[in-house]
């Protein structure tokens, strides 16, 4: 049997990522920045943040105009070799 292939997107597309992490005064700030580099223009409202019930980890999930995979790529790549990201959804 074949596998099946992915769901191909369509760019640009609005695209959701969630970046998880330790827990840090200028997190959310630093995601951002560096989101901001690859997709300018995120909104406030775009942006929500969530503790973990310890306060150990942070989540931030923000929604981005994705313009095509290469764009995806370099952003996932650029936030895990930061040291300060343990996984991008």
């Amino acid at each position: 049997m074949s596998q099946p292939k992915a769901p191909k997107i369509e760019f640009p597309c609005d695209y959701v990522i969630k970046v998880i992490g330790n827990s840090a005064p200028d997190f959310t700030e630093f995601v951002v920045e560096v989101v901001e580099q690859h997709a300018p223009g995120i909104c406030e409202t775009d942006i929500s943040v969530n503790e973990s019930s310890k306060g150990r980890f942070s989540s931030v999930q923000l929604k981005i105009v994705a313009t095509g995979e290469a764009q995806l790529k370099a952003l996932f790549e650029e936030l895990k070799a930061s040291g300060r990201v343990h996984m991008v959804l």
